[in-house]
């Protein structure tokens, strides 16, 4: 895969629709997904975000010239690490047609007794890979870039044991990320409108990633039922 399309410069300011559902959704079928992917790209996102090499090959295949952020969610009963957890699911993403694959970059136990460094280590000898760290802390953020992860994102910021007592958006590492680390760092998880999105861009964030505000209907949809429902609930007690 080339990756001659990606460089900071081009990166720089833009918006990258991460294109996800869950399993067991209807707009998890690779049609719907690919295209919601294309309507992003027709829309002005700089990039997509997919999981599962399925999603990735499909729309590679509808969108060539599209910049394609790919990663593997694989669940292991004994490892917390969901995202790209292991080098055989790297290997799936990069040869579905990603020019970047994402990986969990936390300090957690990876399946199979995996290391980070040594999937880095062999994606690069073997594969080329341009590879985005998915973190949750600044600790984790400058281990990722020491060992060659070309990216960084602030993705498992409050979805992690060492980070539950935040909440995402991770916007307060935005700041010291830009000026510890030489490379791209993405704002991802938690962005819910598009002044957060502007936020992010003045605090430092290289690019911004919004997934459920966009593409996550079965998240969004579940919201709004939510609260109407509470909403005629407490209606119907005052009555």
């Amino acid at each position: 895969m080339s990756t001659n399309r990606i460089s900071k410069d081009g990166l720089d300011g833009g918006l990258i629709v991460s294109v996800q559902a869950p399993h067991g959704s209807p707009c998890h079928a690779t049609e719907v997904m690919t295209a919601m992917a294309a309507a992003s790209l027709a829309n002005g996102a700089a990039a997509v975000r997919l999981d599962s090499p399925e999603h990735v090959a499909a729309v590679r295949r509808r969108c060539p010239q599209a910049l394609i952020i790919g990663l593997w969610k694989r669940f292991h009963v004994e490892s917390p690490v969901v995202i790209t957890p292991r080098y055989a699911d790297l290997a799936a993403i990069w040869s579905a047609g990603a020019d970047v694959v994402a990986l969990d970059a936390t300090d957690r136990p990876r399946p199979e007794g995996e290391s980070l460094g040594a999937m880095v280590t062999r994606a690069k000898a073997e594969l080329g890979a341009t590879l985005m760290a998915d973190i949750d802390t600044m600790a984790n953020a400058e281990r990722a870039a020491t060992l060659g992860c070309d990216w960084v994102g602030t993705t498992l910021y409050g979805y992690t044991q060492s980070t539950a007592h935040q909440r995402p958006p991770g916007l307060e590492l935005l700041r010291p990320l830009r000026e510890r680390l030489s490379i791209p760092v993405l704002c991802e998880g938690g962005i819910a409108s598009p002044q957060q999105a502007r936020q992010a861009l003045a605090l430092g964030a290289t690019a911004v990633v919004v997934g459920t505000a966009i593409t996550g209907i079965d998240q969004q949809v579940s919201r709004y039922s939510q609260a109407m429902a509470a909403y005629r609930g407490a209606a119907a007690g005052t009555g």
